[in-house]
This record gives structure tokens, C-alpha cells and sequence, in this order.
């Protein structure tokens, strides 16, 4: 056989060894790699099947029983070599099962319908001439199903009005039907949704009618038998997608595709336990799709419930304010729900405060009116909070929404420094305004809060002063773009042809007239800009577009040019007067502008969700510039698809860093960033995209690969140039990460060393010791630090007999990991201890580290155990070595070597269940995701070992723990290794409960958290964003 050009995905042979070497003579070359483990079961399937299709179809049919009967015997004793496969001869004559049915009171089988197509197929079905209707099966699929899950944007009478008898049977034989929908452009119809809850169904809405949010069409039959069926496609529930409607439907079965079958059950239980997704209810319902007004706040029957980044926004603020920051800014893009996150923090800190008088700052009266409301739907009070904003004067002064006109008009300093406990202060990049700044210099509250989505100000004016000059919490845009609450944006990196590399680069940044003088010298620049306009827009004719200059004299050439070119374009500056700004702003939402250039005017306080294209015409290497340019055009806004996005890349001087605002912008470490430039950026929210020129890649990647010393040999020069220094200053004067020191199995040590700055004697063995202070880099809670500390900071080794069994626990699992556990162990406490204080170097290194890890923890920290003997917290992150020596298993003279998910430590009567959410971390495929996962914020998905029955001692123990009085511990990780090979720890979800189970060998199995997933933790192991 001969090679055409193209990719594959075929396992090497003989053959095609001897057609891969015949490549070089037809100037070809071939792309050959090993095949990971965990992908071979799926890849020798596909071979050994397809070998055996091809060897029975070329025996005639008079032989071919017999030949598969001789074939399928041979495997089965290779087969049975295996241990733990169940497998058993096939009889002869061949037969097939084709249903088991129930018998009626007079002994005769209750047949059970079929659909047309085989159970085994995949197909695409379009209402052919010729093929069963897509209705028709659909019915026919009803008869044998066990339940029924339907997701459905649009849902109407007429498409379910056929199918009612069906499902109404199948509800009165005890299936389970349930069906999520949407209110979306109003299509679904109440009677139909009343029609499917009058039968029986449960039915969940999810009433965001400002995004499309859910458009999927599909169908799961679930079969206990092994043969369940999706549909899934482009027919709704109505009569033209059923009947007459150019139709595709892809129908696939269980056999032939489980991880599709087992994708759709994933996403489907995802979307049922999302909150947003909310049980049926007409009279909501019908003021949802006819836009009735609700009479009030209070009335609405349901609770704001935070998105999952929302979530884990607030834990950070209660998170540091245990840690004593009781003053703390909030950045996120506007349209966010920043006002949501103070709304529920405000509710947190109500129920811990004695009085909890509340002061709401903002600058528009529109913007009190709105957060008022908010905080009303919130609390679940309609009563709450006062205005004190044009005509309005509170009148019980506990919790008011005031302006800070009417706070200066009225002389801030007659108000009590200690009459709120909590002030919020909207848009707080005002507060360097002088009225802002005698308010906060007055006020005395117990807390305060900052809300912003542009925390550096164009005139340089800082306000972090009011936060420790820290920000506390900061929204990753990925995750708002997931939840569909930003437009989506298309960003274009463009190489402009200019070279930034020779031009004065001072205090961080280049010399501004020397950019100046750069980009409006010639307009060879300028035209590639106009260029690349008018083919990525379209048309700019329509376009409202927000440019970023680098000066003055920069936007203005800028607007002249576009201009020129027959665009109406106008330069916004800090010259120009306010009422001509105001003017030009209602020109561009008007549509009668298309450009407005300015430097920074518009980085922050301007709110133009009309934007949908943002020109980035200077090189801006502060992520949060970035963000904030970036996030002047990702407002939603009607008759907005998308953001578009033309940002200009020169070559640049190794001091500029493109990974801070990549990093930022895509939730991504460097070595991930390196790795989605190189493969085009492949896992984005929906609707996203990144499109980097060929040039511009080039000067990116190597940019991100040569701006940090990220090799051994620069890293050694670096701290040999900046001398004696401690980790924490080398790694904030060298830019790199805490994890970069320990890449490659170095450490701070061997590096101080290597750069020739004085230390003690190398002692043997100081490269394993050192190694394993790589291993601990995952230490996130205080209460683990704070032991090592104690422990570590002695003159000479601890006396471990002086311990307490929490104590000598938690010693155990750090000398296991900085040592590694061995079969034959370490030796005994005292003799680890020993060997470890010789190498005070490494010791000390260590509680660097610790004091640096201190300052990253960004949870909220709970015991496992009440009785605090196994010194585990739930919620911090911890390695196997650890886990295992919490519990009292595992020790340095006699290590555990668990090799398996599981554990029963029958000394506390608990199950240890040790997760890992993907296979391989390095390449996606479907079949390397393992089936578990997180359902919602409180259920998680778990699969037994596949040799466990239901019947078996380990079966009923996870079913019946509670009856038993044992105990589920869950750990969790997203992958063995991460993208610098270093084994990732284990997440500790904490105790668990059973809620059911289906299936075994393995069991399928739903278990309860005690306690809830914190929002990044459920929004990386859940199966679906719903």
C-alpha cells in the first residue's frame, strides 16, 4: 500500500512499517509517536475488530459460523490469561439476545417495540425518502427505555402532542423522565411543558433570556441491558424538526460509542443539578416568556445563586480576611456581577457581625438605584436600604446607597467615623479623587470593600494604598466568557513590521516619544492597520471601534488616517474638553463615528457596551492595561455577536514579557501558554477564538521563551548577577515562579550554589532532599505550614516520642515527601530526622518556601477529623505520601505502596477514595477521561474498581457506610502530571455519602459532599458547563 499526505491514527504494523519507509523516495516524511497506556484499549480494539470483520466477510457464508466460532475461542483463552476479565464461550449454533420481556396475567410476553434502526448503529438521519422519521424512532425508543433524559432549547404542543400517550406510559411503568429547557426567544410553550409535568416528567427551565446559553438538542434512552441510544441533532420538540424540517440527527448507540453515551450522561446530570437550571413553574414560567413583571423583589421564588467564579470569589475574600486584610478590592470586567459578590459577602458578613450598618458608595444614581436592588433580591428583604442621592435623605441610616455628591454636599465629616460597619465602594478607581479620598480617610468601618474593573488609572493615581497595595480577589475572564455573561471575543495577533528592539526601555516600559516618533513617522504602519481593519471587520462602515494609542500626537495621526480612508474617526484625549467627549461617545453608540483613538481615557470609568472592535496599537505589557482594554469591548450589547479584537505586534526588547498578558487573559501557565501557541490555542470558551499571524507566533513564542531566564544555565547567571539575595527577591526580580526554581529536579540550594554565592558544604545526598522540596510546592493551608515551621525552625532534630499522634502523623508525611517513600523505608524517625538536620541548607530552604507558599493561600480550611488525630484539612491539597501518613498508614520505616484508587483503613473504618479526573494531562482524548467527575458543587461522581459486584464485602460497604458506621473519604486530581511532569497532589473534597448507585463492575455510584467544592475546584472536575 501507498501513504497519501494527511494525518492518521493507526497503529503500526509490518505493512505499514514498509509503506512508511518508502516515504523518503516520494519526498514525504512520516510523524510516528509512542501511544500512551491509557489509550492502547481502545486502539487495539479498533484493530482486532477491524481484523475481524475483514477475515469473516472474506469467509463464505456456508463457513462463516464455524470460522467465527474457531475465531472468537482463540481470543477468549488469550483473553482469559488476563486477570479479572469476564468473558465466556460462545454456544454453538450462534444466537443473539434480542430483549427480555415481561409476561402479562395469562402468561404471554408484553412485546416491546423497537426502533427500525439496529441498536448496535450510528446514523445520521435527515427525514429521507426511504428512512425511519425521526419522530417515528423516537416513539419506538420510548417503548423500551428504563428513563428518559431530554435536553431541548425549544419545546412546543405540536411536537409533543404525538409523543404524550407514549411517555405517559412509560412514566406509568415507573420510568424516569426529565427534561431541561430554556426560555429562550420565547419559542417553548407553557401548555407543552404543562402538558409533560401533567404526565409525570420532571422539568427544569433555565430562564436567562439574555444569552442563548443552552442550545442543545437531544435525546438519551437509558437501558440497563447496555444498549442505550442518544439522538442528538437539530430537531427540537416541534412538528417541522419531527416531521417536515431539513433535519439532521446523528442516532448513536451504546455499543459502538460508550464515550459518547457516557459524555451525554456526564453533561445531562451537570445541567440537572446547576442551579440555574430551575424546576418548572407556570406562573414563572409565563411571566418569563410574555416579559410580565414581577410585583416585587421578595416575590420572586428563587435565590440568587453564585456562578461558580463567583463563588470562589467570595471564599477569597473570607479567606483573607481570616488572614487579617479586613480592607479588600474586588476587580472584575463590568457586566460580571461584581454587585452580586459584595451582595452575598455583605450577607455573610451580616451573620457574623453584631450590627452589620452598611454604606454603599457610587457616583450615579442609576448605578445606587440598581445595587439597592440587588442587595433587596439578595437578603430577600424588599424593605432594605435607603437612598441618599438627589432629593432622597435616609431616614433610619443603617443601610444607605448615597452618592458622593450628596456625601461631600453635606460634609463628609458630619458624619460618624463608626456608623457603618461596612462601606462598598463602587467604581472604586474614583477613590483618588479628592472627595472619595476625604470620605475614605473619614470613615472608620469595620470592613471595607472595593469594587473596579480598572484598578490602574491612566493619570498614575494609586489606589491600593486603601488595600495593602493588594488585590484580594481578581475574576479570571475565562471564567465569565464560560458562563456567557461577556461577549465572546476574536482575537487577532497581527505582525506590523516595526522593531521595538533598539528603542529606550526605562521604569518598565518603552521611551514614549520614541514610540511616538516610530509609529506616525510613516504610514507604512498605519496602512497595514487600515488594511488589516477593512478584511478582518468586514465592514468598518458599521464597526463602533475603540483604538489605543501610545500618545497625544499618536491618536490623533491615527484618527486622521482612518479618516483619510473614508472611515469617520475621531482622537478622545485628555485635551478634549468634557462635552466634546460626551458628544463623541453618542456619536459612536449612535453608529455616526465608527473609531475613537485616545491614549488611556477609556482604559477605565467609561461603560460603551456598543464597542465590538478594540484596536491595540501600542505595546502594552501590564496585564491589567491589558484586561482593561480588552474589557471596554466585551459588554454584552444587542446586535452583538462578537469582539473583535486587532492587536499589533512589532518585535520587541527581551525585557517586554507577552506572557503576563496572555496569562491573565487565558487562565494559563507559561508552559501551557508555549504549548496552545503552538497548537493554535485549541480548548477556549465557546465562541472564542485566537488567531496568531505565522510572524507574530514566532515573535511571541520567543519571546515567552527568552524573556525569563527559564533555563538552568540563565537562571544560574541571573542570581549570579543579582548576588546574595533571598528566593523570595530573586524570584520577584527575575519574574519567574516558585515552580521554575524546582523544574528539572533542581533546588534554591543547588542553584545559590551553581551561581557561586557562598554556602555551606555540599553533604551526600543533598540532590534527593532537595528534590523533595519540589514536592511540597502544593501546600496551601496554614494550619500544615505552621506545623512544618514548628518542626523545621529547631537548632536539632525534634523528639518525635514527645508527640502527639496528630503531630507524629503529619512528620511522617513531610519526610516522606522530601525523602520519597522506598519499599524497604527510610529507617527510623530518628534516623531520618538526623540525616535531614545535617543538611541545614536545604532545611532553611525549606521554610523560604513555607513563608512563600503562606502567601498564595486563597482558601477556606476545615479539619477532616473532629478528633483531630488525622491532621488533614478539608479543602488543601495534598500528595499520596501525606494522605497515607494522616491515616496512620503509611510511615518512613514501613511506606505503603498503594498502587490503586482505593483504600480501606479499617483502624478509623474509612475508605479512601484517591481520584484523578484525566488520564494524561499532555493529550486530550475522549477515552482518556476517566468516569469520574463532579456532578454539581455537592455530588460527585465515582466509578469502582472494575472488578467490584455489587454483592461483593466492598460493595455493600460503599452502599451501606452509613448503616455500617464507616466513613467515604474523597481526594481528587485533575491529572497524574502536570505540564512540567511533576506529580500533582490530591485535592481533599472531604467525607462523602452515599446517594445511589447503577451498574457494577464497575459500580456507578453518586456521593454527597459534606462539604460544598469551592467554585475553580468544581468548575475543573465537573463534565459540562452549564
Amino acid at each position: 500500500m501507498d501513504l497519501d499526505p494527511g494525518i492518521y491514527d493507526r497503529l503500526v504494523d509490518d505493512a505499514l512499517r514498509q509503506a512508511i519507509e518508502r516515504l523518503d523516495a516520494a519526498g514525504l516524511t512520516a510523524q510516528i509517536e509512542n501511544v500512551n497506556p491509557s489509550s492502547l484499549p481502545e486502539l487495539v480494539a479498533d484493530v482486532l475488530s477491524s481484523w475481524t470483520r475483514q477475515g469473516l466477510e472474506l469467509v463464505g457464508e456456508k463457513d462463516r459460523e464455524v470460522a467465527a466460532a474457531l475465531l472468537a475461542d482463540s481470543m477468549l483463552r488469550v483473553i482469559e490469561s488476563l486477570k479479572g476479565v469476564s468473558a465466556a464461550p460462545l454456544e454453538s449454533p450462534l444466537t443473539r439476545l434480542l430483549a427480555v420481556e415481561k409476561l402479562s396475567p395469562l402468561g404471554d410476553p408484553i412485546q416491546l417495540g423497537r426502533p427500525m434502526t439496529p441498536l448496535r448503529d450510528t446514523v445520521l438521519m435527515t427525514n429521507a425518502r426511504g428512512q425511519p422519521g425521526v419522530g417515528r424512532e423516537i416513539k419506538a425508543e420510548i417503548h423500551s427505555a428504563d428513563r428518559i433524559d431530554l435536553v431541548l432549547a425549544f419545546i412546543r404542543w405540536t411536537g409533543i402532542r404525538d409523543l404524550v400517550p407514549s411517555l405517559e406510559r412509560h412514566v406509568m411503568g415507573g420510568g424516569r423522565l426529565r427534561v431541561v429547557t430554556t426560555t429562550y426567544t420565547g419559542s417553548t410553550e407553557l401548555r407543552a411543558l404543562q402538558a409533560l409535568v401533567d404526565l409525570g416528567a420532571e422539568v427544569k427551565v433555565s430562564y436567562d433570556t439574555g444569552t442563548t446559553r443552552l442550545h442543545a438538542k437531544a435525546w438519551h434512552f437509558h437501558r440497563r441491558s447496555g444498549f442505550s441510544t442518544v439522538y442528538i441533532g437539530s430537531s427540537n420538540l416541534t412538528f417541522s424538526a419531527h416531521v417536515t424540517g431539513l433535519e439532521w440527527n446523528v442516532r448513536a448507540a451504546e455499543p459502538r460509542n460508550p464515550e459518547l453515551i457516557s459524555t451525554f450522561s456526564r453533561t445531562f446530570e451537570t445541567y440537572w443539578a446547576d442551579g440555574h437550571f430551575e424546576d418548572f413553574d407556570a406562573d414563572r414560567f409565563a411571566a418569563a416568556t410574555t416579559h410580565q413583571p414581577l410585583s416585587s423583589i421578595t416575590s420572586t421564588p428563587f435565590d440568587i445563586s453564585p456562578y461558580p467564579f463567583q463563588a470562589r470569589m467570595l471564599e477569597q475574600l473570607e479567606a483573607d480576611r481570616l488572614r487579617g486584610h479586613l480592607n479588600n478590592l474586588v476587580v472584575a470586567a463590568t457586566g460580571t456581577g461584581k454587585t452580586i459578590v459584595a451582595g452575598l459577602d455583605y450577607r455573610r458578613l451580616r451573620e457574623q457581625l453584631d450590627r452589620a450598618r452598611l454604606l454603599f458608595v457610587a457616583h450615579r444614581s442609576e448605578i445606587l438605584e440598581q445595587s439597592r436592588d440587588t442587595f433587596r433580591h439578595v437578603l430577600r428583604d424588599g424593605t432594605f436600604g435607603e437612598l441618599w442621592v438627589g432629593g432622597e435623605k435616609p431616614s433610619r441610616w443603617e443601610h444607605v446607597f448615597a452618592s458622593i455628591q450628596s456625601l461631600s454636599k453635606s460634609d463628609v465629616t458630619n458624619v460618624d467615623p463608626r456608623q457603618f460597619d461596612v462601606v462598598i465602594v463602587d467604581e472604586f478607581h474614583h477613590a483618588a479623587a479628592r472627595s472619595y479620598e476625604e470620605l475614605l480617610a473619614h470613615l472608620q468601618p469595620l470592613h471595607l470593600l472595593g469594587l473596579t474593573a480598572t484598578p490602574e488609572r491612566a493619570d498614575g493615581l494609586d489606589i491600593l494604598q486603601w488595600f495593602d497595595n493588594r488585590i484580594s480577589v481578581e475574576l479570571r475572564l475565562w471564567d465569565a466568557l464560560e458562563q456567557g455573561l461577556l461577549a465572546p471575543f476574536h482575537y487577532f495577533g497581527l505582525h506590523d513590521a516595526t522593531d521595538l528592539s533598539t528603542l529606550t526601555w526605562r521604569s518598565g516600559a518603552y521611551d514614549v516619544s520614541e514610540l511616538t516618533s516610530l509609529y506616525t513617522a510613516h504610514d507604512l504602519r498605519t496602512s497595514r492597520i487600515i488594511s488589516e481593519v477593512n478584511q478582518k471587520i468586514g465592514d468598518p462602515q458599521a464597526m463602533r471601534a475603540l483604538g489605543f494609542c501610545v500618545s497625544i500626537a499618536h491618536a490623533e495621526h491615527m484618527a486622521a488616517a482612518f479618516l483619510k480612508s473614508g472611515i469617520n474617526a475621531k482622537a478622545i484625549t485628555s485635551r478634549s474638553p468634557s462635552q466634546e467627549r460626551a458628544s463623541t461617545l453618542a456619536s459612536l453608540a449612535a453608529g455616526d463615528v465608527q473609531a475613537l483613538f485616545t491614549v488611556d481615557l477609556f482604559n477605565e470609568g467609561v461603560d460603551i457596551p456598543a464597542i465590538d472592535v478594540v484596536l491595540m496599537l501600542r505595546p502594552t505589557e501590564s496585564a491589567t492595561v491589558f484586561l482593561q482594554q480588552l474589557g471596554r469591548g466585551l459588554r454584552r450589547a444587542e446586535g452583538k455577536d462578537v469582539l473583535t479584537v486587532l492587536d499589533f505586534v512589532g518585535d520587541q526588547r527581551r525585557e517586554f514579557r507577552f506572557d503576563l498578558r496572555y496569562r491573565r487573559m487565558l487562565g494559563r501557565t507559561r508552559r501551557e501558554l508555549e504549548r496552545d501557541i503552538e497548537e493554535d490555542f485549541p480548548f477556549l470558551p465557546a465562541g472564542c477564538q485566537v488567531h496568531l499571524e505565522p510572524a507574530a507566533s514566532s515573535i511571541i513564542l520567543r519571546n515567552i521563551r527568552e524573556a525569563l531566564p527559564t533555563t538552568w544555565k540563565r537562571r544560574v547567571q541571573e542570581l549570579r548577577e543579582l548576588g546574595d539575595v533571598s528566593l523570595s527577591t530573586f524570584l520577584a526580580e527575575s519574574g519567574l515562579d516558585l515552580e521554575d526554581i524546582y523544574r528539572g529536579g533542581h533546588s534554591w540550594t543547588e542553584l545559590r550554589r551553581a551561581a557561586l554565592v557562598p554556602t555551606l558544604e555540599k553533604l551526600e545526598g543533598e540532590e534527593v532532599i532537595g528534590r523533595g522540596v519540589g514536592r511540597l510546592l502544593h501546600v496551601d493551608d496554614l494550619d500544615r505550614i505552621e506545623t512544618y515551621r514548628t518542626f523545621l525552625s529547631q537548632s536539632s532534630p525534634p523528639d518525635a516520642s514527645t508527640f502527639n499522634t496528630r503531630d507524629e502523623r503529619r512528620l511522617h508525611g513531610l519526610l516522606l515527601s522530601l525523602f520519597g517513600s522506598k519499599k524497604k523505608g527510610l529507617g527510623s524517625m530518628e534516623e531520618v530526622l538526623e540525616r535531614l538536620w545535617r543538611h541545614s541548607e536545604i532545611r532553611h530552604e525549606l521554610l523560604d518556601v513555607l513563608s512563600i507558599l503562606e502567601e498564595r493561600i486563597s482558601r477556606l480550611h476545615r479539619p477532616l477529623d473532629s478528633s483531630h488525630r488525622i491532621p488533614l484539612q478539608v479543602h488543601a491539597s495534598y500528595s499520596r505520601e501525606e494522605i497515607l501518613a494522616a491515616f496512620g498508614a503509611s510511615t518512613v520505616s514501613s511506606p505503603l505502596p498503594l498502587q490503586t484508587g482505593v483504600y480501606w483503613h479499617e483502624e478509623s473504618e474509612t475508605d479512601l477514595f484517591l481520584v484523578t479526573i484525566n488520564k494524561s494531562v499532555k493529550d486530550y482524548t475522549p477515552t482518556t477521561l476517566y468516569n469520574d467527575y463532579a456532578i454539581s458543587n455537592d455530588l460527585f461522581h465515582w466509578e469502582s474498581q472494575s472488578t467490584t459486584a455489587i454483592a461483593s464485602e466492598t460493595g455493600q460497604r460503599y452502599i451501606s457506610h452509613v448503616a455500617g458506621d464507616s466513613k467515604v473519604a474523597l481526594f481528587v486530581r485533575e491529572a497524574k502530571e502536570d505540564f512540567n511532569g511533576r506529580t500533582m497532589p490530591y485535592f481533599c473534597a472531604g467525607h462523602v455519602t452515599y446517594v445511589e448507585h447503577t451498574g457494577e463492575r464497575p459500580i456507578a455510584m453518586t456521593w454527597r459532599l459534606k462539604h460544598s467544592l469551592p467554585g475553580d475546584i468544581y468548575a475543573a472536575y465537573r463534565a459540562a458547563i452549564a
